[in-house]
């Protein structure tokens, strides 16, 4: 009787979950984010992987690259096709079929060094090896759709792109989606759809699109409908690809795929089988890809800025001392090495997680929204320091396409906003805890004897973590706020359905989860690489302090289970300048620091390397006072009424 009075008031308290929000809370799978919620963390170990991709194509890009824009373009589309033909849209399909698959942390790096040369050029390599048809082959694809598509994909024949979004579906993505019709052709089913796609990444230069719809079966021709995905090239009679957006002018291919338009139900990647399966395929593949691509640019950003920066500053005089010795700089390069730190550490946990065969989409949406975020802190603090010189295109600023694209790395593959405050907890929650999805199915499922066991199972784990809570601990340890973070979304949770309304309350625990996420890759990167233990700890120590703030708020902030709470709410220390300066004498004087900003970023035959050399020659010889001028000058254009 009690545990039926139970399940009806916990059936009252969950909210409506819809088709798509369960596709998505099935897809992937967790790892350190249920540890998190656990209250207990242990680090993978390392993947060791041979690298397959030879640093020689690679050098052979980067010497020969000449800075041109990508799209628009009056080359013929030079370098789009430059990179097809050598296999740079090959990096997520097997050998088997012409491709060279890499692991994640290879495929991370070289998407890092790419960015790091141009980010458009970077954007470009990235989207034909992230969420797209090659991807969507490899895992859904009849034979004979791998046997036919994957060797062009892999030599370059074919140039793909992915049609999703429109005008009436952004961040809901399946909201009001184009839509399509199975009707009869004489006698044989065929499949019409009218598209609108925009925003689409390669559309103006793909030649093999990926596009989702709705597909209805009105005459019960197919006998399914739903959410599907299907494959057509380029000359395909009623589609139209003749208009092209222009992001922020960054300079990819970006654009539009439209039309009505009348296909076969075999150009369905996976076939028939796979009608309504569409919004299944694109999570799957959702919850890795989005951990790799956006958080390789952003790394790469950060290091172009923070190493450019460092080494500017060191070089660069105002009132006749360095920039470097200004107490004002130096803060804001703490800042800038603080969020960088935290990307290139994160991203590095978070590949050998991938590469250990996991797809935890909650920690990728983790990794989009905070590296994309931190980015554009850094980005933001670089051009403060770096003055008239960011702010004016030249040779000698290493900026400006970096800060021009920032933006939009925020926007695409879910917005920072959204991802923050409806999916890293609000999802996170349901998905990544260890007890509260089980409950949830019991509940959709009627089930009261699996909701009477792991109802149970979440008192015991609930009733275990608050006594933990109670520890001689200090707040800023890390595994403490673990526990006591564990032990506050168990209470958060109790709002049930109400907690999707209240997304400033979400939003703060996404960010305590993310910070506890970003401080373990801190630690893990640190035991990976022993870099400076005094920056690892001041990044950790300062995320942690970020979190007690946030804690505090949270518990300010819920009802009247707030009192059982106060014991977690402690005061923060503030800033001590002294630790500051401390901090900012490693970051410019430790090798090591440097080594580990500078890797995976393109340094030969660019204002970065001009700066490098400048820094290591005598201030009194004529190849630094030339370096000098070079470096701080700043582009200087003849002005039209001059041009002859």
């Amino acid at each position: 009787m009690i545990s039926h009075i139970l399940f009806n008031f916990v059936k009252s308290k969950i909210p409506r979950v819809s088709s798509t929000e369960l596709v998505a809370l099935r897809s992937g799978n967790t790892s350190l984010d249920r540890q998190i919620l656990l209250g207990k963390v242990s680090l993978p170990k390392k993947v060791i992987s041979k690298q397959k991709f030879p640093q020689s194509k690679l050098n052979e890009l980067y010497n020969t690259f000449d800075g041109s824009t990508i799209y628009p373009n009056d080359n013929n589309n030079k370098w789009i096709n430059y990179l097809a033909k050598n296999k740079y849209f090959s990096f997520l399909i097997n050998e088997e079929y012409g491709g060279i698959k890499l692991s994640v942390h290879e495929l991370s790096n070289i998407l890092t060094q790419v960015a790091s040369l141009d980010p458009a050029l970077g954007v470009s390599v990235m989207v034909p090896n992230s969420l797209g048809p090659g991807e969507l082959l490899t895992h859904y694809g009849t034979q004979e759709q791998k046997e036919y598509y994957l060797p062009k994909l892999a030599n370059g024949t074919y140039i793909p792109c992915f049609g999703l979004t429109g005008p009436y579906n952004g961040s809901d993505a399946t909201g009001s989606i184009d839509e399509g019709q199975v009707i009869n052709v004489n006698g044989k089913p065929m499949i019409k759809v009218n598209i609108n796609k925009r925003y689409i990444t390669l559309a103006p230069v793909a030649n093999l699109m990926g596009i989702a719809f709705n597909l209805k079966d009105p005459q019960n021709l197919l006998g399914k409908s739903g959410i599907t995905v299907a494959l057509l090239e380029r000359d395909h009679k009623g589609l139209i690809q003749n208009t092209h957006h222009n992001p922020m002018n960054a300079g990819f291919p970006n654009g539009t795929i439209k039309g009505e338009f009348i296909f076969d139900p075999s150009q369905i990647i996976g076939g028939t089988n796979n009608i309504g399966n569409g919004w299944k395929m694109l999570m799957e593949c959702l919850s890795a890809g989005r951990g790799i691509s956006l958080p390789a640019t952003a790394n790469a950003s950060s290091k172009v800025a923070s190493f450019g920066i460092i080494n500017y500053i060191k070089t660069r005089t105002q009132f006749k001392i360095p920039l470097s010795n200004m107490e004002a700089i130096q803060e804001k390069v703490n800042s800038m090495v603080y969020n960088t730190w935290i990307i290139q550490s994160a991203i590095c946990l978070t590949n050998t997680i991938l590469d250990q065969g996991n797809s935890p989409a909650v920690l990728s949406a983790i990794m989009k929204q905070q590296t994309t975020e931190r980015g554009r802190e850094v980005l933001n603090h670089a051009l403060d320091i770096h003055g008239g010189a960011g702010i004016c295109i030249g040779y000698s600023n290493f900026l400006e396409k970096f800060y021009r694209a920032a933006p939009i790395g925020i926007t695409v593959e879910g917005s920072n906003t959204l991802t923050r405050s409806l999916i890293i907890f609000g999802q996170g929650l349901n998905k990544s805890h260890p007890y509260i999805f089980p409950i949830l199915e019991s509940v959709l499922n009627n089930d009261i004897n699996k909701f009477k066991k792991e109802f149970n199972s979440i008192l015991g784990h609930s009733f275990k973590l608050y006594a933990k809570t109670f520890s001689i601990e200090s707040n800023m340890n890390l595994e403490q706020q673990i526990i006591n973070f564990a032990c506050l979304t168990n209470f958060v949770a109790l709002k049930g359905g109400a907690l999707k309304s209240e997304q400033m309350l979400s939003g703060a625990m996404a960010d305590i989860f993310s910070n506890l996420y970003l401080a373990l890759g801190v630690q893990y990167y640190h035991n990976e690489n022993n870099a400076n233990i005094q920056l690892t700890d001041y990044v950790i120590q300062r995320l942690l302090k970020e979190n007690q703030h946030n804690i505090n708020k949270v518990i300010d902030n819920l009802g009247s289970e707030r009192f059982f709470l106060q014991h977690l709410k402690a005061g923060v220390p503030n800033t001590c300048f002294h630790e500051e300066r401390k901090i900012f004498s490693h970051i410019l004087n430790d090798v090591n620091i440097l080594n580990e900003l500078k890797k995976n970023i393109v340094l030969d035959n660019n204002i970065l390397d001009d700066l490098l050399k400048a820094n290591n020659l005598p201030k009194d010889s004529n190849e630094y006072k030339m370096l000098h001028d070079k470096i701080i000058n700043v582009g200087e254009f003849e002005n039209s009424e001059y041009i002859k």
